[in-house]
């Protein structure tokens, strides 16, 4: 009678002890790796807009830089109202179309025919003890080569009107770089207006 319970308890037990089929484990391995094959996607896009973000800052201050050159050019009387315009308009001063990043030539105003002479524009970065020592080495010179610049001019005309308002211009600065994740140039856009008074 006990081998009969015995052999009964085992059986019991064995029934109540039952493991993982093979086909339980391969469903579960399936929906693990899916999961961290989702968790390095995550983490290749999170890399690819660190690597995007300074390009990305960078535009932003080269457009604003453009902007801030015309606005002192102005209120310095360094240049007249009549020139603060495209060079395909008489008397104007600044380069239509996608141009070099170039520094400020002999006239200090950005995006003017006389930039190409002075070369690229350089962004300093502070060197590895993080403070700006303001010469390349030790500092981290890199060269703008990758960014273009195209400043547009243009008239603004009154609601309904033919004839432009003679005192205000728009502004319009195109930053446009490229990235190795993106096939197309990024294009930073910064749209303003320019008044004839300081």
């Amino acid at each position: 009678m006990n081998a009969d319970l015995d052999t009964a308890f085992r059986t019991r037990s064995r029934k109540n002890q039952r493991g993982f089929s093979l086909v339980e484990v391969m469903i579960s391995i399936v929906i693990l790796v899916v999961g961290l094959v989702s968790m390095l996607g995550v983490f290749g896009i999170a890399m690819a807009a660190t690597q995007t973000s300074q390009q990305n800052g960078t535009a932003k201050q080269l457009a604003n830089e453009a902007v801030e050159s015309i606005l002192t050019a102005r209120e310095t009387a360094n240049v007249t109202w009549d020139q603060i315009q495209n060079t395909g308009v008489v008397g104007g001063l600044f380069v239509p179309g996608f141009v070099p990043v170039n520094c400020a030539g002999v006239d200090g105003i950005v995006g003017t025919a006389d930039d190409a002479a002075c070369g690229p524009q350089i962004l300093e970065q502070p060197g590895p003890n993080g403070v700006y020592a303001g010469a390349c080495p030790p500092d981290v010179c890199t060269p703008l080569t990758n960014f273009q610049r195209q400043i547009q001019i243009l008239p603004v005309f009154p609601v309904g009107g033919l004839v432009p308002i003679p005192t205000l211009r728009q502004l319009t600065i195109t930053i446009q770089y490229n990235t190795p994740q993106f096939k197309l140039p990024r294009q930073y856009v910064l749209n303003t207006f320019i008044s004839q008074y300081r």
